[in-house]
């Protein structure tokens, strides 16, 4: 799912994973972002992702906090806020 341009784009703007929830097996739809800028400096700016993680730590734009998604229940992401043109 090339996660590491998925970490990139999350670094530059703003991105939405679809994912499965491990509790329930719902499909959460969250539109998130690592930039310091558009985070409002929740985002720390040393912040590493690695493309090997199991987890990937976003901060979610719709909760305005940190959460979490395990990378293997990842069902796509794309650039933009969903409802957005992919």
């Amino acid at each position: 799912m090339q996660i590491k341009n998925l970490i990139k784009a999350a670094k530059e703007g703003v991105v939405t994973v679809e994912f499965n929830k491990i509790d329930t097996g719902e499909l959460r739809v969250m539109p998130c972002t690592l930039n310091t800028t558009l985070s409002n400096n929740n985002v720390q700016e040393v912040l590493e992702q690695k493309e090997g993680n199991d987890h990937l730590v976003v901060w979610a734009l719709d909760k305005e906090a940190w959460r979490s998604f395990r990378v293997s229940t990842l069902v796509r992401w794309y650039e933009g806020y969903p409802n957005a043109t992919n």
